[in-house]
């Protein structure tokens, strides 16, 4: 409670967001059609304070990992959160541009873990680990697109009659 306190109404409405977009992953859902990688573009976008936006999705993840359990190549997801939470930061704003960074990041970053940890270490098992990856991807791009503009229209759409109000 006394974390909850110590936030502005406006941090509390971004980790509303964050926190339901991620404990989405608990709902059925299409395989990699999730909103993980949006959340993490949102809240480096959106969070003022550095702290908040790096900690806040790794949080709700761990939290949500524990129902769904953890994997082998949970620290190359959790880095790649990361780095997607700085592209956040980096960005004026949610575009068309960061969001495809940011799932070329995850993307990269995830299955250079499960070429390490699950392929031969060969060129060829290289190859074949980010090629079994590629329909992943198409599935993954349409959900950060999808949820990276829900979420940003959402939370614009609050600050505009919720937050400009208060």
């Amino acid at each position: 409670m006394k974390f909850l306190n110590a936030l502005s109404l406006r941090e509390k409405w971004l980790l509303a967001f964050v926190g339901v977009a991620i404990l989405s992953r608990l709902v059925v859902h299409i395989p990699n059609v999730t909103a993980v990688t949006a959340t993490a573009l949102f809240a480096g976008r959106f969070f003022q304070r550095k702290s908040l936006a790096f900690a806040v999705p790794l949080l709700i993840m761990a939290v949500t990992d524990l129902f769904l359990g953890f994997y082998t190549i949970s620290v190359f997801v959790y880095a790649a959160l990361l780095g997607v939470v700085a592209i956040g930061k980096w960005a004026n704003r949610i575009s068309v541009l960061s969001v495809l960074a940011s799932s070329v990041l995850f993307f990269v970053l995830t299955n250079f873990g499960v070429w390490l940890l699950g392929y031969p270490k060969t060129w060829e098992g290289f190859v074949a680990c980010y090629t079994a990856a590629i329909p992943f991807f198409r599935a993954s791009l349409i959900g950060d697109f999808a949820f990276s503009a829900l979420l940003a229209l959402s939370f614009r759409g609050v600050e505009r009659s919720v937050l400009a109000k208060a």
